[in-house]
């Protein structure tokens, strides 16, 4: 008898057998798949899983890069419930030979639920090189900010590779309420003239214009950003689609990553004549 027919026979009996079967039939159930979860925001990762990420990659990648003339990294993006696809990815990127590191730029999960994040970090820990990952707006939703600072480390923060000042913003002002400093301009601006480093590389979840940004300080963003040390370029994820565009008509090009689903994801090289881009498909 299956298990619907077996439901339907119980429900034609008396009530005091239908709650018993129920409660084991939905303990049976839940003992039986790994992918339920009772407490899906409880905040607790396994473990053998690492926590402050950022801090111990944003060491090696210092430490190697250290006087690099020329550095090459990956960028990648929204890899939320495409865990196949990042697999995929990470083991194209791993093949490849030549990336010093990778940034995600946010949206490791869809629900921001603790085991989202866990799953994720065991795909990104097969990377053979650093990786920082920003925080995205889906990552917002629960506990997921909670876990993603145990995780990962503050939603801004930065680092240098070789002579390139990378400035990493929570840019999801939306999940605020628009009620913080989101983006914290400030942070921002406490780059300007910094000494250790030739140029600059700004790096976002959701980028000027998009319905998480708080388009009120748009204008205020892109000022700071051009009074950085040579500014180059500027990189976000949270569109789902692969696309360059200039969006204050000022020279300053933003790079958009789409999502893992559809199996992209940029390599950028950084030298002194400047930068250039590739748009790799897998």
């Amino acid at each position: 008898m299956g298990i619907f027919n077996t439901i339907s026979w119980h429900l034609h009996t008396p009530r005091t057998r239908i709650v018993p079967f129920v409660f084991t039939m939905t303990m049976a159930l839940l003992a039986s798949c790994d992918i339920i979860d009772v407490h899906p925001y409880d905040g607790k990762i396994d473990s053998d899983l690492n926590t402050d990420i950022n801090a111990a990659n944003i060491s090696r990648i210092e430490s190697t890069m250290a006087g690099r003339t020329q550095i090459r990294f990956a960028v990648i993006s929204d890899t939320q419930r495409w865990y196949d696809e990042t697999e995929d990815m990470v083991d194209n990127i791993n093949a490849r030979g030549d990336i010093d590191f990778v940034i995600h730029c946010g949206d490791l999960t869809d629900f921001g639920a603790t085991k989202e994040f866990e799953l994720q970090q065991r795909i990104l820990d097969r990377l053979r090189m650093p990786y920082v990952v920003l925080l995205g707006n889906h990552d917002c939703i629960g506990s997921g900010k909670a876990v993603f600072r145990t995780m990962f480390g503050l939603e801004n923060f930065s680092f240098v590779a070789g002579h390139t000042r990378f400035i990493c913003l929570d840019t999801n002002a939306l999940e605020y309420d628009f009620k913080s400093s989101v983006p914290d301009i400030q942070y921002l601006a406490s780059f300007i003239g910094d000494t250790q480093s030739a140029n600059t590389v700004t790096v976002m979840h959701s980028g000027p214009f998009s319905e998480q940004f708080n388009n009120n300080v748009a204008k205020y963003f892109e000022e700071e950003i051009m009074r950085l040390n040579s500014p180059l370029c500027c990189i976000h994820g949270h569109g789902h689609s692969t696309e360059q565009h200039e969006p204050f008509n000022d020279g300053m090009i933003y790079y958009q990553v789409t999502c893992a689903k559809y199996r992209q994801y940029y390599v950028f090289n950084i030298n002194e004549n400047g930068y250039s881009y590739e748009t790799i498909d897998y």
